[in-house]
Protein backbone atom coordinates (compact mmCIF):
# COMPACT_ATOMS: atom_id res chain seq x y z
CA UNK A 1 0.00 0.00 0.00
CA UNK A 2 2.85 2.64 0.39
CA UNK A 3 3.45 3.05 -3.03
CA UNK A 4 0.17 4.01 -3.16
CA UNK A 5 0.15 6.75 -0.42
CA UNK A 6 3.22 8.22 -1.44
CA UNK A 7 1.31 8.94 -4.76
CA UNK A 8 -1.47 10.48 -3.17
CA UNK A 9 0.88 12.51 -0.89
CA UNK A 10 2.59 13.72 -4.15
CA UNK A 11 -0.73 14.53 -6.17
CA UNK A 12 -1.90 16.65 -3.13
CA UNK A 13 1.94 18.09 -3.10
CA UNK A 14 1.26 18.91 -6.93
CA UNK A 15 -2.37 20.33 -6.26
CA UNK A 16 -1.03 22.53 -3.62
CA UNK A 17 1.88 23.67 -5.55
CA UNK A 18 -0.38 24.69 -8.86
CA UNK A 19 -2.66 26.45 -6.17
CA UNK A 20 0.33 28.47 -4.51
CA UNK A 21 1.51 29.10 -8.01
CA UNK A 22 -2.17 30.55 -9.14
CA UNK A 23 -2.37 32.37 -5.53
CA UNK A 24 1.03 33.91 -6.20
CA UNK A 25 0.26 34.68 -10.11
CA UNK A 26 -3.34 36.28 -8.90
CA UNK A 27 -0.93 38.41 -6.34
CA UNK A 28 1.73 39.55 -8.87
CA UNK A 29 -1.13 40.66 -11.07
CA UNK A 30 -3.09 42.50 -8.65
CA UNK A 31 0.36 44.18 -7.87
CA UNK A 32 1.13 44.88 -11.59
CA UNK A 33 -2.82 46.43 -11.77
CA UNK A 34 -1.42 48.81 -8.51
CA UNK A 35 1.19 49.57 -10.50
CA UNK A 36 -0.63 50.46 -13.60
CA UNK A 37 0.55 53.83 -14.25
CA UNK A 38 -1.48 57.21 -14.86
CA UNK A 39 -5.02 57.59 -13.29
CA UNK A 40 -7.62 57.23 -15.20
CA UNK A 41 -8.52 60.34 -15.48
CA UNK A 42 -5.40 61.41 -17.26
CA UNK A 43 -5.33 58.68 -19.49
CA UNK A 44 -8.35 59.11 -20.65
CA UNK A 45 -7.31 62.78 -21.64
CA UNK A 46 -4.36 61.69 -23.16
CA UNK A 47 -6.26 58.86 -25.43
CA UNK A 48 -8.33 61.66 -26.38
CA UNK A 49 -5.38 63.79 -27.70
CA UNK A 50 -3.51 61.11 -29.49
CA UNK A 51 -6.84 59.93 -30.67
CA UNK A 52 -7.16 63.17 -32.56
CA UNK A 53 -3.60 62.88 -33.07
CA UNK A 54 -3.49 60.01 -35.19
CA UNK A 55 -6.74 60.42 -37.17
CA UNK A 56 -4.83 63.86 -37.75
CA UNK A 57 -1.23 62.07 -38.72
CA UNK A 58 -3.52 59.56 -40.57
CA UNK A 59 -4.78 61.83 -43.18
CA UNK A 60 -1.64 63.33 -43.45
CA UNK A 61 -0.05 60.31 -44.13
CA UNK A 62 -2.58 58.85 -46.32
CA UNK A 63 -2.27 62.12 -48.75
CA UNK A 64 1.48 61.77 -49.01
CA UNK A 65 1.06 57.91 -49.92
CA UNK A 66 -1.19 58.68 -52.41
CA UNK A 67 0.94 61.52 -53.67
CA UNK A 68 3.86 59.31 -53.73
CA UNK A 69 2.23 56.73 -55.75
CA UNK A 70 0.63 59.79 -58.44
CA UNK A 71 -2.42 60.69 -56.58
CA UNK A 72 -5.77 60.37 -57.10
CA UNK A 73 -5.12 59.97 -61.21
CA UNK A 74 -2.63 57.28 -60.77
CA UNK A 75 -4.88 54.34 -61.25
CA UNK A 76 -3.29 53.18 -57.09
CA UNK A 77 -5.92 54.62 -54.89
CA UNK A 78 -7.52 51.28 -54.35
CA UNK A 79 -4.06 49.71 -53.88
CA UNK A 80 -3.07 51.65 -51.10
CA UNK A 81 -6.40 51.73 -49.28
CA UNK A 82 -6.26 47.62 -49.60
CA UNK A 83 -2.53 48.01 -48.44
CA UNK A 84 -3.35 50.29 -45.66
CA UNK A 85 -5.16 47.39 -43.94
CA UNK A 86 -2.38 45.04 -44.83
CA UNK A 87 -0.65 47.09 -42.53
CA UNK A 88 -3.34 46.56 -39.58
CA UNK A 89 -3.27 43.18 -40.54
CA UNK A 90 0.21 42.77 -39.62
CA UNK A 91 -0.15 44.76 -36.42
CA UNK A 92 -3.02 42.50 -35.02
CA UNK A 93 -0.55 39.43 -35.98
CA UNK A 94 2.12 41.09 -34.23
CA UNK A 95 -0.27 41.98 -30.99
CA UNK A 96 -1.30 38.28 -30.84
CA UNK A 97 2.11 36.69 -30.95
CA UNK A 98 3.23 39.28 -28.24
CA UNK A 99 0.00 38.51 -26.59
CA UNK A 100 -0.23 41.93 -25.42
CA UNK A 101 -1.95 45.20 -26.87
CA UNK A 102 0.11 48.45 -26.48
CA UNK A 103 -2.01 51.27 -26.88
CA UNK A 104 -3.23 52.13 -23.28
CA UNK A 105 0.54 53.04 -23.10
CA UNK A 106 -0.41 56.25 -25.13
CA UNK A 107 -2.68 57.14 -21.62
CA UNK A 108 0.79 56.01 -19.12
CA UNK A 109 -0.61 53.01 -18.51
CA UNK A 110 0.52 49.13 -18.88
CA UNK A 111 -0.46 47.01 -21.56
CA UNK A 112 -3.60 45.16 -22.05
CA UNK A 113 -3.36 41.63 -22.81
CA UNK A 114 -4.58 40.35 -26.05
CA UNK A 115 -5.15 37.21 -26.78
CA UNK A 116 -5.70 35.19 -29.49
CA UNK A 117 -9.78 35.37 -30.17
CA UNK A 118 -11.73 31.89 -29.79
CA UNK A 119 -13.71 32.21 -32.67
CA UNK A 120 -15.03 29.85 -34.59
CA UNK A 121 -15.36 29.59 -38.65
CA UNK A 122 -19.55 29.85 -38.51
CA UNK A 123 -18.34 33.41 -35.72
CA UNK A 124 -16.47 34.14 -39.04
CA UNK A 125 -18.62 34.07 -41.61
CA UNK A 126 -20.86 35.85 -39.38
CA UNK A 127 -18.56 38.65 -39.55
CA UNK A 128 -18.59 39.06 -42.97
CA UNK A 129 -21.01 41.63 -43.62
CA UNK A 130 -19.41 43.94 -40.82
CA UNK A 131 -15.68 43.05 -42.27
CA UNK A 132 -17.30 44.15 -46.01
CA UNK A 133 -19.02 47.49 -44.92
CA UNK A 134 -15.53 48.47 -42.86
CA UNK A 135 -13.51 47.74 -45.64
CA UNK A 136 -15.61 49.70 -48.20
CA UNK A 137 -16.38 52.52 -45.97
CA UNK A 138 -12.08 52.86 -45.74
CA UNK A 139 -11.54 52.35 -49.26
CA UNK A 140 -14.16 54.94 -50.31
CA UNK A 141 -12.41 56.75 -47.73
CA UNK A 142 -9.41 56.92 -49.26
CA UNK A 143 -10.77 57.67 -52.27
CA UNK A 144 -12.77 60.42 -51.25
CA UNK A 145 -9.85 62.28 -49.36
CA UNK A 146 -7.94 61.65 -52.52
CA UNK A 147 -9.76 63.53 -54.26
CA UNK A 148 -10.14 66.53 -52.50
CA UNK A 149 -8.78 66.18 -48.58
CA UNK A 150 -10.62 69.18 -47.27
CA UNK A 151 -13.94 68.82 -49.24
CA UNK A 152 -13.68 65.25 -48.71
CA UNK A 153 -13.63 65.22 -44.66
CA UNK A 154 -17.01 68.37 -45.13
CA UNK A 155 -18.68 65.16 -47.46
CA UNK A 156 -18.14 63.05 -44.35
CA UNK A 157 -19.56 65.46 -42.48
CA UNK A 158 -23.23 64.14 -43.40
CA UNK A 159 -23.07 60.74 -42.54
CA UNK A 160 -25.63 60.99 -40.21
CA UNK A 161 -27.80 61.64 -42.64
CA UNK A 162 -27.20 58.51 -44.39
CA UNK A 163 -26.98 56.60 -41.26
CA UNK A 164 -30.74 57.64 -40.66
CA UNK A 165 -32.16 56.67 -43.85
CA UNK A 166 -29.87 53.46 -43.72
CA UNK A 167 -31.28 52.96 -40.29
CA UNK A 168 -34.50 53.45 -41.17
CA UNK A 169 -34.70 51.20 -44.35
CA UNK A 170 -32.75 48.30 -43.56
CA UNK A 171 -32.22 48.58 -39.59
CA UNK A 172 -35.72 49.10 -38.53
CA UNK A 173 -34.13 51.89 -36.40
CA UNK A 174 -35.76 55.17 -37.34
CA UNK A 175 -34.21 58.63 -35.84
CA UNK A 176 -36.48 60.45 -33.94
CA UNK A 177 -38.46 63.59 -34.79
CA UNK A 178 -36.09 65.95 -33.81
CA UNK A 179 -33.22 64.38 -35.26
CA UNK A 180 -35.09 63.99 -38.55
CA UNK A 181 -35.50 68.02 -38.51
CA UNK A 182 -31.95 68.54 -37.85
CA UNK A 183 -30.78 66.55 -41.36
CA UNK A 184 -32.14 69.40 -43.68
CA UNK A 185 -29.69 71.34 -41.77
CA UNK A 186 -26.43 69.28 -42.65
CA UNK A 187 -27.50 68.13 -46.33
CA UNK A 188 -27.96 72.63 -46.70
CA UNK A 189 -24.26 72.89 -45.21
CA UNK A 190 -22.96 70.69 -47.15
CA UNK A 191 -24.47 71.70 -50.36
CA UNK A 192 -23.32 75.48 -49.40
CA UNK A 193 -19.70 74.21 -49.33
CA UNK A 194 -20.19 72.75 -52.67
CA UNK A 195 -20.96 76.61 -54.23
CA UNK A 196 -18.40 78.73 -55.79
CA UNK A 197 -18.71 82.71 -56.34
CA UNK A 198 -18.00 83.20 -59.87
CA UNK A 199 -16.68 86.56 -61.65
CA UNK A 200 -19.74 88.02 -62.03
CA UNK A 201 -20.98 87.33 -58.57
CA UNK A 202 -23.27 84.74 -59.09
CA UNK A 203 -22.96 81.32 -57.59
CA UNK A 204 -22.60 77.42 -59.32
CA UNK A 205 -21.85 73.79 -58.26
CA UNK A 206 -18.36 73.35 -58.13
CA UNK A 207 -16.91 70.58 -56.30
CA UNK A 208 -14.39 68.27 -56.78
CA UNK A 209 -16.39 65.22 -57.84
CA UNK A 210 -14.63 62.46 -56.90
CA UNK A 211 -14.67 63.58 -53.09
CA UNK A 212 -18.65 63.73 -53.09
CA UNK A 213 -19.19 60.54 -54.70
CA UNK A 214 -16.50 58.60 -52.68
CA UNK A 215 -17.62 60.77 -49.74
CA UNK A 216 -21.40 59.51 -49.82
CA UNK A 217 -20.28 56.02 -51.10
CA UNK A 218 -18.10 55.60 -47.61
CA UNK A 219 -21.32 57.16 -45.19
CA UNK A 220 -23.25 54.52 -46.73
CA UNK A 221 -20.90 51.65 -46.44
CA UNK A 222 -20.29 53.04 -42.51
CA UNK A 223 -23.77 53.60 -42.16
CA UNK A 224 -24.11 50.13 -42.90
CA UNK A 225 -21.33 49.17 -40.94
CA UNK A 226 -22.45 50.80 -37.71
CA UNK A 227 -26.20 48.30 -38.24
CA UNK A 228 -24.15 45.25 -39.03
CA UNK A 229 -21.51 46.19 -35.61
CA UNK A 230 -25.23 45.91 -33.29
CA UNK A 231 -26.39 42.78 -35.15
CA UNK A 232 -23.19 40.99 -34.54
CA UNK A 233 -22.49 41.93 -31.53
CA UNK A 234 -25.93 41.50 -30.30
CA UNK A 235 -25.43 37.43 -30.10
CA UNK A 236 -23.87 36.82 -26.80
CA UNK A 237 -21.83 33.92 -27.50
CA UNK A 238 -20.03 35.93 -30.61
CA UNK A 239 -19.15 38.36 -28.34
CA UNK A 240 -17.57 36.42 -25.88
CA UNK A 241 -15.52 34.38 -28.43
CA UNK A 242 -14.04 37.40 -29.78
CA UNK A 243 -13.09 37.90 -26.24
CA UNK A 244 -13.62 41.60 -26.25
CA UNK A 245 -13.71 45.12 -28.77
CA UNK A 246 -10.06 44.87 -29.63
CA UNK A 247 -9.77 41.66 -31.05
CA UNK A 248 -13.17 42.27 -33.05
CA UNK A 249 -11.53 45.16 -34.87
CA UNK A 250 -8.44 43.38 -35.31
CA UNK A 251 -10.27 40.41 -36.68
CA UNK A 252 -12.41 43.30 -39.19
CA UNK A 253 -9.74 44.35 -39.98
CA UNK A 254 -8.07 41.49 -41.30
CA UNK A 255 -10.72 39.89 -43.04
CA UNK A 256 -11.16 43.48 -44.73
CA UNK A 257 -8.20 43.41 -45.97
CA UNK A 258 -8.85 40.09 -47.94
CA UNK A 259 -12.17 41.23 -48.98
CA UNK A 260 -10.42 44.48 -50.35
CA UNK A 261 -7.83 42.42 -52.49
CA UNK A 262 -9.43 40.22 -55.08
CA UNK A 263 -11.46 44.28 -55.45
CA UNK A 264 -8.06 45.58 -55.75
CA UNK A 265 -6.39 42.82 -58.09
CA UNK A 266 -9.40 43.47 -60.39
CA UNK A 267 -9.41 47.02 -60.75
CA UNK A 268 -6.04 47.86 -60.54
CA UNK A 269 -3.96 44.80 -61.44
CA UNK A 270 -2.32 46.14 -64.51
CA UNK A 271 -0.67 48.54 -62.70
CA UNK A 272 0.49 46.06 -59.44
CA UNK A 273 4.05 45.53 -61.25
CA UNK A 274 4.35 49.63 -61.33
CA UNK A 275 3.65 49.96 -57.25
CA UNK A 276 5.70 46.97 -56.21
CA UNK A 277 8.47 48.52 -58.13
CA UNK A 278 7.64 52.01 -56.57
CA UNK A 279 7.45 50.21 -52.97
CA UNK A 280 10.52 48.56 -53.17
CA UNK A 281 12.69 51.46 -54.15
CA UNK A 282 10.21 55.08 -53.00
CA UNK A 283 11.34 55.16 -49.42
CA UNK A 284 8.63 57.86 -48.69
CA UNK A 285 6.11 55.90 -50.38
CA UNK A 286 7.25 52.72 -47.67
CA UNK A 287 7.19 55.37 -44.77
CA UNK A 288 3.84 56.83 -45.61
CA UNK A 289 2.23 54.11 -46.70
CA UNK A 290 3.21 51.86 -42.99
CA UNK A 291 2.29 54.78 -41.29
CA UNK A 292 -1.17 55.47 -42.42
CA UNK A 293 -1.84 51.88 -41.63
CA UNK A 294 -0.52 52.53 -38.32
CA UNK A 295 -2.41 55.57 -37.29
CA UNK A 296 -5.20 54.61 -39.07
CA UNK A 297 -5.19 50.92 -36.52
CA UNK A 298 -4.15 52.74 -33.48
CA UNK A 299 -6.25 55.92 -33.65
CA UNK A 300 -9.67 53.80 -34.03
CA UNK A 301 -8.74 51.88 -30.85
CA UNK A 302 -8.38 54.75 -29.05
CA UNK A 303 -11.46 56.10 -30.06
CA UNK A 304 -12.96 53.24 -28.71
CA UNK A 305 -11.28 53.37 -25.24
CA UNK A 306 -12.39 57.28 -24.58
CA UNK A 307 -15.44 56.72 -26.13
CA UNK A 308 -16.38 53.20 -23.95
CA UNK A 309 -16.38 55.73 -21.08
CA UNK A 310 -17.48 58.67 -21.71
CA UNK A 311 -21.61 59.51 -21.94
CA UNK A 312 -23.37 59.88 -24.98
CA UNK A 313 -23.08 63.46 -25.17
CA UNK A 314 -19.53 63.77 -24.87
CA UNK A 315 -18.80 61.19 -27.30
CA UNK A 316 -20.39 63.53 -30.27
CA UNK A 317 -18.68 66.58 -29.19
CA UNK A 318 -15.52 64.75 -29.55
CA UNK A 319 -16.35 63.80 -33.03
CA UNK A 320 -17.25 67.04 -34.07
CA UNK A 321 -14.65 68.79 -32.73
CA UNK A 322 -12.19 65.89 -34.30
CA UNK A 323 -13.56 66.90 -38.08
CA UNK A 324 -12.65 70.62 -37.07
CA UNK A 325 -9.58 69.85 -36.39
CA UNK A 326 -8.58 67.61 -39.00
CA UNK A 327 -10.10 70.24 -41.54
CA UNK A 328 -8.37 72.79 -40.26
CA UNK A 329 -4.64 70.83 -40.20
CA UNK A 330 -4.79 69.57 -43.39
CA UNK A 331 -5.56 73.09 -44.53
CA UNK A 332 -2.58 73.76 -42.80
CA UNK A 333 -0.53 70.41 -44.48
CA UNK A 334 -1.94 70.38 -47.68
CA UNK A 335 -1.58 74.29 -48.25
CA UNK A 336 -4.94 74.36 -49.81
CA UNK A 337 -7.01 77.27 -48.31
CA UNK A 338 -11.03 76.94 -47.51
CA UNK A 339 -12.85 79.07 -49.48
CA UNK A 340 -15.58 81.17 -48.17
CA UNK A 341 -18.30 78.80 -49.03
CA UNK A 342 -16.46 76.17 -47.66
CA UNK A 343 -16.01 77.51 -44.31
CA UNK A 344 -19.83 78.67 -44.24
CA UNK A 345 -20.97 75.37 -45.39
CA UNK A 346 -19.24 72.89 -43.10
CA UNK A 347 -19.41 75.23 -40.30
CA UNK A 348 -23.25 74.67 -40.71
CA UNK A 349 -22.98 71.46 -41.65
CA UNK A 350 -20.87 70.65 -38.80
CA UNK A 351 -23.13 72.60 -36.21
CA UNK A 352 -25.89 70.51 -37.21
CA UNK A 353 -24.53 66.95 -36.86
CA UNK A 354 -23.56 68.36 -33.26
CA UNK A 355 -27.15 68.84 -32.91
CA UNK A 356 -28.77 66.02 -34.75
CA UNK A 357 -26.39 64.06 -31.88
CA UNK A 358 -27.32 66.09 -28.88
CA UNK A 359 -30.98 67.43 -29.57
CA UNK A 360 -32.78 64.22 -27.56
CA UNK A 361 -30.86 64.93 -25.09
CA UNK A 362 -31.61 68.52 -24.91
CA UNK A 363 -35.04 68.43 -25.30
CA UNK A 364 -36.24 65.15 -23.09
CA UNK A 365 -37.87 65.66 -19.78
CA UNK A 366 -35.30 66.35 -17.24
CA UNK A 367 -35.12 63.58 -14.82
CA UNK A 368 -33.06 63.51 -11.56
CA UNK A 369 -29.89 62.79 -13.68
CA UNK A 370 -28.81 63.64 -16.59
CA UNK A 371 -25.73 62.72 -18.94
Amino acid sequence: HHPRRWEHFSTIASSRKQLLNRVHSNFYQQQIAKMAGAPDSVALLLFFVFWYAGNMKYNEYNTAALGAVGGKTSGLTMTVATMQLGVCAIYALIMWAVKLNPAKLFGLQMPEKQNFPQVTTADLIKSIPLAFCAAGAHAATVFALGGDPLFGQIVKSAEPVVAAIVGTVFYNKAPSFYKVCCLPIIVGGVAFASLKKGDDGSYALKFDTTALVFGMIANSFAAFKGGENSKLMADKGVAKRYGGVGNQFAVTQMVGFLILLPIMYYVEGDMLPTFLEKLKTDSTLQFNLGMSGLCFYLYNELATYTLKVTGAVTASVANTAKRVLVMVYMAAVTGKVLTDEQKMGSAIAICGVLLYSLIDDLLKPKKGKSD
